[in-house]
This record gives structure tokens, C-alpha cells and sequence, in this order.
């Protein structure tokens, strides 16, 4: 949409004239806006600022009947400018902690690498072993184990009774148990 098409549309309808520049350029805005949000905004952040570019834009919009010009280049910086304010002020309120400064005390890192390379191996064997119970065990005993999920909930999942899931779960519990104590598999 060029300059003097917007000017056109503003004094025939300028309701007709601002529909028809978001939708040629919301995309635009959009792309604009996530590009430099990307790394510290939630999804509402970045579409509030894309309603804050098309507010400023529709509010100080003033174009020179004289420019033929393409609109796209004001719009870009008015969608740029405001993206950076946003970015500056949601990264001012995160806290941040400079390594460099001696006044922070020493970060500890608590992890130790062989600990949480045996616990991975502990883990990658027990769900082997879990795999093993087989269809639709295996599935029932991680969906209530590892994702929390209550046997209703497993029952809809997998088209059963939730009175049916209980006595599965039961019954692999039982099973894995058996293996875990025939020392197939060592803790």
C-alpha cells in the first residue's frame, strides 16, 4: 500500500483505511516483532506490542499528500523502534547476575557428573525394563508413573475400564518387582 493509497482510503472511510493497512501488514509487524522479542517475551507480550505498533501507527500517522512512497519502510521502524523499547524493558525487570561482579558469593554448581551419569543409566535400564511388560503395561505404568496421570485419565487414553487400568497397573507393578528382586536388575 503506498502513501497516497492510505491517504485516499483515510478520507473516504478511515475505519475501511486502517483495516485495510493491518491486514496488508500485520504479517509484516508480526515478523518484525517476534524477531526481536523472541528471546525474553511470552507469546501476549509479543501480539500487545503488535497492537501498540498499529495504535501508534494509526494515532501519529500522518502522511504528506505529496509521498508516493511504499509504506512498508515507516511501518518497519515504528514496529523496530517499539519491539526495542519493549525488549529494554521486559530484560530490565528479569534479574540478572553478573559472573564478573565481587560482590555475589561463589555460585555452586551441586551437580556431580558421575552421580547424574549413573542416575541416567539407572533410569534408561529401568524403562527398558518397564518397556519389557509389554502393550499396554509398559504404557500404563509411565503414563501413571512418569507423567502423573490417574487411571481415568489412562482409560480415556487408551479406550479402557479405569477399574481395568488399576488392576494392569497393579499386576506390572508386581511383575517389575519380580525382575527388580531376581537381581536382573541391580539399584
Amino acid at each position: 500500500m503506498t502513501a497516497s493509497d492510505y491517504s485516499a482510503l483515510c478520507k473516504q472511510s478511515p475505519d475501511k483505511a486502517y483495516k485495510t493497512l493491518f491486514d496488508e501488514y500485520c504479517n509484516y509487524v508480526y515478523a518484525v516483532v517476534t524477531s526481536k522479542l523472541r528471546s525474553c517475551a511470552a507469546r501476549e507480550d509479543i501480539e500487545e506490542c503488535v497492537s501498540d505498533i498499529f495504535a501508534e501507527i494509526y494515532t501519529k500517522c500522518e502522511i504528506d499528500d505529496e509521498y508516493e512512497g511504499d509504506m512498508r519502510g515507516y511501518i518497519g521502524v515504528v514496529a523496530k523502534r517499539r519491539a526495542i523499547n519493549t525488549f529494554r524493558i521486559l530484560t530490565k525487570q528479569a534479574p540478572t547476575v553478573s559472573l564478573d561482579d565481587e560482590s555475589v558469593p561463589e555460585i555452586a554448581d551441586e551437580s556431580e557428573p558421575a552421580q547424574d551419569s549413573d542416575r541416567a543409566a539407572l533410569g534408561a535400564k529401568l524403562l527398558e525394563k518397564v518397556m519389557s511388560l509389554g502393550e499396554p503395561d509398559s504404557t500404563i505404568v509411565i503414563q501413571k508413573y512418569f507423567y502423573n496421570r490417574n487411571s481415568l485419565e489412562i482409560a480415556k487414553l487408551l479406550g479402557m475400564n479405569p477399574a481395568s487400568v488399576r488392576v494392569r497397573c497393579r499386576r506390572a507393578m508386581s511383575r517389575l518387582k519380580n525382575i527388580i528382586d531376581r537381581n536382573e536388575f541391580s539399584l
